[in-house]
């Protein structure tokens, strides 16, 4: 079904591949009597044309992109316009679309949502930019239908900003990476990777592109085998997709943890331009004759079968073949992971799903960027129609990702097809994706063709005794389990036929709705601010040396950003930095916004000219510890602050807020064994933070030791490899010498932590 190289490949004439060996390149001539070297060849990806294209540094091997556009949505948008601004930001340089798809239901927070939603359209009207109304599209849909372009290159503030089966490549960051872009700074990277995903054969019937994407994310997650490299998906088996179903694999490849994806491009991609009145941003992309990639996928997809990613990670797959024929072995299984994911904070099973041996799901879900699709939801109506739901439990949402695509749904039948069953049609929302829509009863089980299903992706509250779970499926499976009125069923089970349906575009729903400034500025618009919407706080200055209080450990092999900053009902306070920071790995360590903002009392003394250790006995005895070996320590010179230490922190959401909220807590560093994602790391660096890393082994310190890092500041400046710190224990007197690296900074990063945020570092 799927295999991973071991080593490189050369991808001979678009179809045949080449296993790098001593005499590849000799093979490689013999099938096309040209003669190259493994440098040349890997200079032929499609990855490489387009960065080179939007490369700004003159050195293919570090990076600095300028992209094409941007986008972001409505619990992003507030704060890294009020980034820019603090910054002297005048007008937006580039196209900057503004969608409202996240806070669109306006439900929780009193005004705040559509507060935030006037500040955008007001800030799209004074700087230049697009804004997207609430129930309008989901974000990545509409970078599809009006953003993307054959060659080109977008950047995000969600992470799941993939359009490379258009053949755009995009990205997806942190707030601050669209700051940079937004006062005409640049993306900095080296070089990536890039990882061949070599397409044959073509899928059966009933399997759809969630499918395929869980089988390649189960496949690569937890080697590592595609983080932060490009996939670059090419072979045969590309003829046979679609270009909705190739959206549908291209918009997981996030969970693989890759940097970006680009998808070769044919009539059928052109098709869908031609489709969306953009025939102009088709372009032909493909592999030159010869290239070398990194590595190899390959996917036979003839042998994909309907998969499901069992709670807690997309990576968790199996085949629902493979979970009915090991039911017990498999639920059980997930209960050791709920044991590490939930903390044992509430008891978890799913061994009471299963009644008469058949498992029974209590909910469907079928929505947003990943399953809100128009072939998608046509699928699902096939096998639907004739059935009922039932009138149980058991419930089934349908999200069109768009309301051209729901239009079209309206004009052939098949949202009359699918409402008839006793499901419900919705708007365009993401909240399904995030925890803020369609949240089920206490140990309820929902399979959804969304995203992601973190703990607490489906609204849960442990901290209440709350508990539900979500497992990942492809539209055609979650309609097969409806129309068997919940008991978990595969789509290739389905006899009967699901059609292939013609696709038309209505322009006029944007044009009627969207805001579009054409990129027309107009300084005279005052922006329109909420009681919610504030200034991010005023940020020190890297200080010489740091005292760090160790005020949360996470031992978990993977920290995601959902357990860093809960999603769902706190995203109304996304736009209001002290005010999020208070569900701070609430779900998590739910003492340490306090013991944090403890610490950072301590500094905001110091910042004022106080002496922290007047009011502090516990830190005057560090101190006086630490000067025993540096006297030269003081208040003057001595910044105090708080670290987090988990074992790979920074898996899932894009959002800035996962480092910012500790950052404005008094928050100068993470300290991990590994970052689970570029993004994260990046996040931290904008917001001041050191990134520091320890090697895997016994920690030299715990929850609530003391650090003190001597010389920080100089260690930063001058670019050390290995920066020596200290566990202080004021008892005995000792200190303790460990080692921290903070790995590869440009020298733009290392100026911006210096400064103490990427605010600080363009402020005027």
């Amino acid at each position: 079904m799927i295999e991973l190289s071991n080593g490189g490949a050369y991808l001979v004439n678009g179809s045949e591949l080449v296993m790098d060996h001593a005499d590849a390149l000799q093979e490689v001539k013999a099938k096309t009597g040209k003669t190259v070297t493994k440098q040349e060849a890997a200079e032929e990806t499609m990855a490489y044309g387009i960065l080179k294209s939007h490369n700004t540094s003159g050195s293919m091997k570090k990076l600095k992109i300028r992209f094409d556009k941007l986008t972001s949505h409505d619990i992003t948008f507030v704060g890294i316009i009020q980034t820019a601004r603090a910054s002297g930001l005048e007008k937006f340089p580039m196209p900057y679309v503004l969608t409202n798809c996240h806070n669109s239901l306006c439900a929780v927070g009193g005004t705040i949502n559509e507060d935030d939603h006037m500040f955008g359209l007001t800030c799209a009207k004074k700087y230049g930019g697009v804004y997207v109304p609430p129930h309008q599209a989901v974000i990545h849909q509409y970078a599809r239908e009006m953003l993307a372009g054959a060659g080109k290159m977008i950047l995000g503030s969600d992470s799941h900003t993939r359009y490379g089966a258009l053949g755009t490549m995009a990205m997806g960051e942190g707030g601050p990476e669209l700051v940079k872009q937004l006062l005409n700074q640049t993306y900095d990277i080296n070089m990536p990777g890039v990882v061949a995903v070599y397409l044959t054969g073509e899928p059966v019937k009933g399997v759809g592109p969630q499918d395929v994407a869980l089988a390649i994310i189960g496949a690569v997650f937890g080697n590592g085998y595609v983080k932060n490299k490009v996939m670059e998906f090419v072979g045969p088996g590309v003829a046979s997709l679609s270009a909705d179903f190739r959206i549908g694999i291209d918009v997981m490849t996030t969970e693989t943890t890759c940097l970006s994806s680009i998808w070769k491009t044919d009539e059928k991609v052109k098709e869908w331009y031609d489709i969306h009145g953009r025939s102009e941003d088709y372009a032909v992309l493909e592999p030159a004759q010869v290239a070398y990639y990194d590595g190899v996928i390959t996917v036979d997809l003839g042998k994909i079968r309907p998969m499901i990613a069992m709670p807690f990670h997309p990576s968790n797959t199996y085949t629902i073949e493979e979970l009915k024929a090991n039911l017990m072995d498999i639920l059980d299984d997930v209960e050791k992971r709920a044991a590490v994911s939930l903390d044992g904070a509430v008891d978890f099973t799913l061994k009471n799903k299963v009644k008469n041996g058949q498992f029974m799901v209590d909910q469907g879900i079928i929505a947003g960027c990943a399953g809100g699709g128009f072939e998608n939801i046509c699928a699902a109506a096939d096998i639907l129609k004739g059935s009922y739901i039932g009138s149980d439990g058991f419930t089934l949402s349908v999200y069109p990702a768009s309301m051209p695509v729901y239009m079209e749904l309206i004009r052939n039948g098949k949202a009359a097809d699918i409402m008839e069953t006793g499901a419900v049609m919705k708007t365009a929302f993401c909240g399904p994706c995030f925890g803020a829509g369609d949240t089920p009863a206490n140990n309820a089980f929902s399979i959804r063709h969304s995203t992601r299903n973190f703990p607490n992706r489906e609204g849960s509250k442990l901290q209440n005794g709350q508990i539900s779970s979500v497992a990942l499926m492809d539209a055609r499976s979650i309609a097969a389990t409806a129309a068997n009125k919940g008991v978990l069923t595969a789509a290739t089970e389905f006899d009967g036929e699901i059609g292939t349906y013609k696709y038309h575009f209505d322009s006029n729903i944007y044009a009627n709705r969207v805001f579009d400034s054409k990129g027309v500025a107009d300084p005279s618009v005052e922006i329109q601010f909420g009681p919610n919407i504030k200034d991010w706080p005023k940020m020190g200055e890297l200080p010489e040396n740091l005292v760090l209080k160790v005020v949360s450990e996470i031992h978990d092999p993977v920290t995601t950003t959902d357990e860093l900053i809960p999603s769902g009902e706190t995203s109304s306070y996304r736009s209001n930095p002290l005010g999020l920071a208070e569900f701070a790995l609430s779900r998590k360590d739910p003492e340490y916004v306090g013991r944090a903002k403890e610490v950072k009392v301590l500094e905001e003394a110091r910042m004022e000219g106080k002496n922290p250790e007047e009011t502090s006995a516990e830190l005057k005895a560090v101190m006086d510890t630490v000067r025993k070996n540096f006297p030269q320590a003081g208040a003057e010179n001595t910044g105090v602050g708080s670290t987090i230490f988990a074992v790979k922190p920074g898996d899932g959401s894009a959002r800035e807020q996962a480092a910012s909220c500790q950052k404005v807590l008094g928050g100068w560093a993470n300290i991990a064994n590994e970052y689970a994602t570029k993004r994260y790391r990046s996040n931290l660096i904008n917001w001041g933070m050191l990134p520091f890393l320890i090697e895997e082994g016994d920690l030299p310190f715990k929850k609530l030791d003391y650090l003190f890092i001597p010389d920080v500041k100089k260690a930063v400046i001058e670019k050390a490899d290995v920066i020596k710190a200290y566990k202080v224990n004021s008892e005995s007197g000792d200190m303790t010498a460990f080692d921290l690296r903070l790995g590869e900074l440009t020298d733009e990063e290392r100026e911006i932590i210096l400064k103490g945020c990427l605010i600080n570092y363009n402020r005027v």
